[in-house]
């Protein structure tokens, strides 16, 4: 067993490490950026929108892929020139890409917790909820107004954004039709999420959901992995496509872009296997 000293480093190396552990020098892509007045968590919202470059001659509506880490120097620029790549590629669909940008990273993608360890981590923590209003009554329209969307809305995340993103399909799967998360911080609340993951799936939607999540070598991110991916096999639920990618030779830093192109065709590719 760890002791408390040694939890409490790893929590805080996985919380500070977060987007940061994907940056790398991206070329920024040609995008739109507007700013947001949220009713829901009280703030103005930087919000970045990337779209195709044949986007103006598509004449067509596109499933849309919001992410937090949204910012230009967050993983913005990362997954907007990977969604590119792909598509040019002919990989998967043509979508839109939408980033969040932060303001308190940690009070927006955590959810409530009872773990002492888990408070010390900022000044604010557990708004998930508000976030995912803001992003629900707020965010979705404003997009909508703005950009020629379908109903097909997908979230990405990595660590504590992934987190976020396996939340929400547990507790509102209604929320998106694809959901992607990297080495998802599941050890949250005492893993509540997955302690929990049997009750919510009974109660999972009649509409058709695509999800794809890894887990790296990170000790106390992988068991929780896997032991989601064990209630997942065993309920077999209906009306989920699901797939666990296990990754023991990638590290909590390196396991988003080891995996990126993988996790995209298969949420976003209808002929995904």
């Amino acid at each position: 067993m760890k002791n408390l000293y040694a939890q409490l480093l790893f929590v805080l190396i996985a919380l500070t490490s977060c987007s940061k552990v994907s940056q790398q020098k991206d070329p920024i892509p040609v995008h739109d950026t507007f700013t947001l007045q949220s009713k829901q968590v009280g703030e103005a919202r930087v919000i970045n929108v990337w779209v195709p470059e044949n986007y103006s001659t598509l004449k067509m509506a596109l499933p849309v892929v919001y992410m937090a880490d949204g910012g230009i120097n967050e993983d913005f620029p990362h997954i907007a020139n990977t969604l590119s790549k792909l598509i040019q590629e002919k990989k998967i669909r043509p979508v839109l890409l939408v980033g969040i940008e932060n303001t308190q990273r940690r009070r927006d993608l955590t959810g409530y917790t009872d773990v002492a360890t888990d408070k010390e981590i900022a000044p604010v923590v557990g708004g998930s909820e508000k976030f995912r209003t803001f992003i629900k009554e707020e965010l979705f329209p404003e997009i909508e107004k703005r950009y020629r969307t379908t109903s097909e809305r997908s979230i990405i995340g990595e660590s504590l954004a992934g987190l976020f993103v396996m939340e929400t399909f547990l507790i509102h799967p209604d929320l998106f039709t694809n959901y992607i998360a990297f080495d998802p911080s599941l050890w949250w609340n005492d893993h509540k999420l997955v302690k929990t993951a049997q009750e919510h799936l009974a109660q999972f939607p009649k509409t058709p959901k695509r999800l794809w999540f890894a887990g790296s070598d990170a000790e106390d991110i992988a068991q929780y992995t896997k032991a989601l991916a064990a209630v997942l096999k065993t309920e077999n639920t209906p009306n989920l496509q699901w797939k666990y990618s296990d990754e023991p030779k990638e590290k909590h830093h390196t396991i988003f872009r080891a995996t990126k192109e993988k996790a995209l065709i298969y949420a976003l590719n209808d002929a995904a296997e």
